[in-house]
């Protein structure tokens, strides 16, 4: 695969940060993703995340499975550390670099086929696990490298481009992660970076595993009648859970709106996306009702966006393990092989 470069001169005056980089300290390569991409979007809101937070690049850990999400973390902090797993396998190989190195920052990219189908079992483990990381989902209900089949995140009765109907019943990745313990829970779109930038930071200086499901709109794979995100299906079927939509044009949208406001996003095709965004005294300590909310105002065909649960004294995998606070892969031989007489103790406590 061929990446492009960006050039290397740019403005001598760009604003920086508390450590020196500017903006373009956080970019990456140029993106082969199809123009308008909402998933172009995300990683521009992770950029500016890490730019604001005035995070060091090399202390960040970037890890995709397979699709077009897992090719964005190309697009950004060319200077981290980065590792493309095989489909669906993300969470495991992400869970295994945090034990081994505690200390650094974990980003783990993934898509809504990437962690919806083939990788449940991997989203749901690492999840409950606690492993310290910002799992992004970026959720666009196809799969856009093999032509705009259905994804596991598509709502039952939904027609493909092609013409084929869905029989299955969608999955709704924020109501398991809910379920399964996440202690950062939250949605938003990709459109949105007023309140997705402030979701990622907020997530980044968690401890514990924190979960973000972005609908992210393909552009090029759900333009047609018959579609489950077009107003008309919206405004007859409004029971559907995670119900999204998808732009249709060539320039990626942008909302901003209020907090406890329900805003329309109209498409390129007149179709319309109704986004609801957590009211300012909406209570984030208690995940019973963040999932009755969750399907409340799904019920309506909205897509609550925002914080949706965060726990107040979070513990990550390290925490439950109980493991040292230097990294691992920092100890010695002798710290790692501490001699017969210490495994003796260590069997007979087993006892």
């Amino acid at each position: 695969m061929t990446y492009l470069a960006k050039p290397k001169f740019h403005h001598p005056e760009l604003p920086k940060n508390a450590l020196g980089y500017t903006h373009r300290d956080y970019e990456g390569s140029v993106s082969t993703l199809c123009a308008g991409c909402g998933h172009d979007s995300i990683t521009a809101a992770i950029i500016q995340a890490c730019f604001e937070l005035s995070i060091e690049p090399h202390r960040v850990a970037k890890i995709s499975g397979i699709g077009c999400s897992s090719k964005t973390p190309t697009y950004f902090l060319g200077n981290s550390h980065g590792f493309n797993s095989v489909h669906g396998r993300m969470p495991s190989v992400l869970t295994g670099a945090n034990l081994a190195n505690r200390d650094l920052i974990y980003l783990g990219v993934s898509g809504d086929g990437d962690s919806a189908s083939i990788g449940l079992g991997q989203f749901a483990h690492c999840l409950r696990r606690g492993v310290n990381m910002v799992y992004i989902v970026e959720n666009n209900g196809v799969y856009g490298l093999t032509k705009g089949q259905f994804s596991a995140t598509a709502d039952r009765g939904s027609k493909s481009k092609r013409g084929f109907i869905n029989t299955d019943n969608s999955i709704d990745l924020v109501a398991m992660a809910l379920q399964l313990g996440a202690s950062f829970v939250a949605r938003s779109f990709s459109g949105d970076k007023h309140q997705l930038v402030p979701i990622i930071k907020a997530a980044i200086a968690h401890k514990g595993a924190a979960f973000i499901d972005v609908i992210s709109p393909c552009v090029a794979f759900n333009n047609h009648a018959g579609s489950t995100k077009s107003f008309d299906f919206v405004r007859e079927h409004n029971e559907a859970v995670n119900r999204l939509d998808f732009i249709s044009s060539r320039m990626p949208i942008e909302v901003k709106y209020e907090p406890g406001t329900v805003e329309v996003v109209e498409q390129h095709d007149g179709s319309k996306l109704a986004l609801r965004k957590l009211a300012a005294d909406y209570e984030l300590h208690d995940r019973t009702a963040a999932l009755g909310f969750l399907q409340h105002h799904a019920a309506k065909g909205q897509i609550v966006t925002g914080l949706l649960y965060v726990e107040q004294e979070p513990e990550d995998l390290h925490a439950h393990l109980r493991t040292v606070d230097s990294p691992l892969n920092a100890l010695d031989e002798k710290e790692l092989c501490p001699g017969q007489a210490a495994l003796d103790k260590f069997n007979a406590s087993l006892r």
